[in-house]
C-alpha cells in the first residue's frame, strides 16, 4: 500500500511539474491578450488561495492525528483503570479544545491572507502593477 501511494504520489508531482509550461504559455497568451496587469494580480492571489487550503489542511491534518492519539490514551487508561474515567475524560477534553485551538489560529491565518492581506497591494506596487 505504501509503494502504491509513493507511486500515486511521484506520479502527481511530475504531472503537476510537466503541466507547469503548458499553463504558463495559456497565461502569456491570456496576459497579451487582456493586460498583464490583471493576470500577474490573479496569479498571485491564486498562489495565496492555494497557499492557505495546503496549509489549513495539514493543520487540520495534524491536529486531527494528535487528537486520535490523545483520545486512544485516554480509552486505554479507562480500560486499565476504569475508577479514573471521570478525571481522564475531562483532561482529554481540554487537550483536545487545545489542540482545535492550533486548527483554528491556522484558519484565521488564511483568512487573512485571503482577505485583509496588507502585503498583496504594496507587492504588485513594488513589481509595477498595481497602480
Amino acid at each position: 500500500m505504501r509503494k502504491l501511494f509513493l507511486l500515486y504520489f511521484a506520479a502527481l508531482f511530475l504531472g503537476l511539474l510537466l503541466g507547469s509550461p503548458a499553463f504558463a504559455e495559456e497565461a502569456a497568451k491570456a496576459a497579451s491578450a487582456v493586460g498583464d496587469r490583471m493576470v500577474t494580480g490573479f496569479g498571485l492571489y491564486s498562489a495565496v488561495v492555494l497557499a492557505s487550503g495546503i496549509g489549513v489542511g495539514i493543520a487540520a491534518l495534524g491536529c486531527g492525528i494528535g487528537m486520535g492519539h490523545a483520545t486512544r490514551g485516554a480509552c486505554e487508561g479507562i480500560a486499565r483503570n476504569p475508577e479514573l474515567s471521570g478525571k481522564l475524560t475531562v483532561t482529554m477534553i481540554l487537550g483536545i479544545a487545545l489542540i482545535e485551538t492550533l486548527v483554528i489560529y491556522t484558519l484565521v491565518v488564511a483568512l487573512i491572507l485571503l482577505y485583509a492581506n496588507p502585503v498583496v497591494p504594496k507587492f504588485l506596487q513594488f513589481i509595477g502593477v498595481g497602480g
